[in-house]
């Protein structure tokens, strides 16, 4: 059967074909809720080249076509060793965290297209090997003089100073923050944004670095900032368990029955409780709440996690060996810098196509972004040829 494009024959009366465009991309605008960041609010650090796409919709395919975003495939979430198609990779993690989000989002009638950006964008600074290699980056980060490592602020840092060769990607404010203060380790029964603007987001960033305490209690500046990071906890426990089990350290019987009978008995059980709790206590609230029989389990749930499935993901020794190769890769990558060694990876491949703003950079700072953004795979295959060495 022949197809007919009828699209010449539509009559757009007083408007134009491009105002019919933007309307559709500002639909959403319509039915924001009251304490919904509006497009219209968006703050951004550089000048905006406009678009049809509203502010947090293109923030959310910036983030998408990133390099870094790209890496998350090969990126662990719990269990590097993944003999296992089934175990999650980070890119996963984003999705699951994305949909929740989303989800909560739609239901409070807030703004999902800067959930989105947020929720896809929040790992990007994440290390090879997760946690462990986070907690590893950080201790030699400061070694180094280079101030504290945190995945969700170098998350921040991909996005504003090394993506595009050093150019950064031009993020609204409220994405940015929503990232840096995603932090889904530290649970509460309430989530309330903080009102800020562009200079205080920069302050928190950069006081991250220096002091610890500041990293421990950074609120978003948005309600959706508070969903993505309520939905960075419900994405991960049960699923994480979900990963326990095909590795042989739990099942979802040793759960507690108070945690059980409250969250559920399967990570599908658990994501539905929550989100349905956040949602029923949150409709119309200016912040985010739980019941407090939903946040005890949840709490407790984390520690068992914890416990049996976060502590065990590593062994001492593995957890050595991690260490042994994070100092291996950084210590010959600071020394490839001041030689300019030309058959290192990091002078010929990465360095020779970044900014000359970017080169500014200390070679301590150029190689923990430069590690800090490898995959497992790479991260494994750099240290065993440098070994060899």
């Amino acid at each position: 059967m022949q197809m007919i494009c009828k699209f010449d024959k539509i009559d757009l009366g007083s408007d134009s074909m491009n105002d019919i465009v933007i309307k559709n991309m500002q639909r959403h605008e319509s039915i924001l809720g009251e304490y919904a960041t509006k497009d219209s609010e968006a703050v951004y650090l550089k000048k905006v080249d406009e678009d049809i796409r509203t502010p947090f919709f293109r923030d959310a395919d910036r983030i998408i076509y990133s390099l870094s975003y790209a890496r998350y495939m090969k990126k662990c979430q719990v269990f590097a060793n993944r003999d296992n198609d089934h175990l999650q990779s980070r890119m996963l993690h984003v999705q699951f965290v994305s949909k929740i989000a989303r989800t909560i989002g739609r239901a409070l009638g807030l703004n999902e297209d800067l959930i989105e950006a947020a929720a896809l964008g929040h790992d990007l600074g994440h290390t090879p090997y997760g946690h462990p290699g986070e907690r590893i980056l950080n201790k030699i980060s400061n070694e180094l003089g280079e101030g504290n490592f945190y995945h969700n602020v170098n998350s921040v840092r991909n996005l504003l100073f090394v993506e595009k060769y050093g150019n950064g990607h031009n993020v609204s404010v409220q994405v940015l923050d929503a990232i840096m203060c995603h932090n889904g380790e530290i649970v509460s029964n309430e989530y309330y944004p903080k009102k800020k603007n562009s200079d205080d987001f920069l302050k928190e960033y950069y006081a991250t670095y220096e002091d610890s305490e500041v990293a421990k209690y950074l609120r978003p500046m948005t309600l959706e900032g508070c969903v993505v990071r309520i939905s960075d906890i419900i994405a991960y426990l049960g699923r994480d368990i979900e990963d326990g089990i095909r590795k042989g350290l739990v099942t979802f019987k040793d759960i507690p029955k108070e945690i059980t009978d409250v969250l559920g008995t399967n990570n599908g059980d658990i994501v539905n409780n929550i989100t349905n709790d956040v949602i029923e206590n949150s409709l119309g609230l200016s912040y985010l709440k739980m019941s407090d029989k939903v946040f005890k389990a949840i709490d407790s749930l984390k520690k068992f996690n914890y416990e049996n499935i976060y502590k065990k993901s590593l062994t001492e020794t593995e957890n050595k060996v991690l260490e042994e190769k994070f100092r291996l890769l950084i210590t010959t990558y600071i020394e490839d810098i001041k030689n300019n060694n030309q058959d290192s990876p990091i002078v010929s491949s990465f360095l020779k196509n970044m900014s000359d703003d970017y080169k500014q950079n200390t070679p301590e700072r150029i190689v923990i972004d430069y590690v800090s953004g490898m995959t497992d795979d790479y991260f494994d295959e750099q240290y065993l040829i440098i070994k060899k060495q």
